[in-house]
């Protein structure tokens, strides 16, 4: 694939065992991410956030990271966490700008949401929350910690409806780090696993 059409781009990314690695996201693309447990992956995609000391060098846009303030490339390479962070009382001041109707109805939601005490929300509230947050943010890439991990069935399926569409409609592109292989190779146009001793290598499909 030509750099000219490149989004992102990560050359000699070396983070814990893991590395050094090249990986390049063309825009829309969606990137799946597998490992057992404690083999790193979410290591990775700190390091991908800047927000873990990593070796190599990354570029967005063609724009190489080192030009950007940390805080600028972290909404633009935005990370949604496994378990999201809330420090207000309520969910709407969590939201940089206010979501519209019909994003909060893509993920099950009413407007009445944003009054909603924290207190009073389930782990998948939060999670679907969670993400409809960082996609106000408008980010170029998400980086997706298993972001349906909390969610049953419908829950699942309306976030990798509202992931894609973001990606059709924005040009972004996102890396998803799961366990569910099927739900991974439904969601990534390909797939890698990490493996012991931080190789990663591609994963086709059974």
């Amino acid at each position: 694939m030509s750099h000219s059409s490149e989004l992102f781009r990560a050359q000699g990314l070396a983070v814990g065992e893991i590395g050094p690695l090249e990986l390049t996201l063309q825009p829309g693309e969606c990137v799946g991410l597998s490992g057992a447990s404690g083999s790193g992956k979410s290591r990775l995609l700190r390091a991908l956030a800047d927000l873990d000391p990593h070796a190599g060098q990354m570029w967005l846009d063609g724009e190489p990271a080192a030009a950007l303030m940390p805080w600028d490339w972290r909404r633009r390479v935005a990370l949604l966490p496994a378990e999201s962070a809330w420090w207000h009382d309520t969910v709407g001041p969590h939201f940089p700008a206010v979501p519209s109707a019909t994003a909060l109805a893509a993920l099950g939601f009413e407007p009445a949401v944003l009054e909603w005490r924290i207190d009073r929300l389930s782990s998948g509230e939060k999670q679907r929350l969670a993400l409809l947050r960082v996609l106000t943010l408008r980010p170029r890439v998400l980086l997706l910690d298993e972001p349906t991990a909390n969610l049953d069935r419908d829950n699942a399926e309306r976030a990798e409806s509202l992931i894609r569409a973001y990606l059709d409609e924005s040009g972004a592109a996102a890396i998803w780090v799961g366990h569910d292989q099927a739900q991974l190779h439904k969601v990534a146009v390909r797939c890698y696993r990490v493996e012991a001793g931080g190789a990663v290598r591609e994963d086709q499909a059974a």
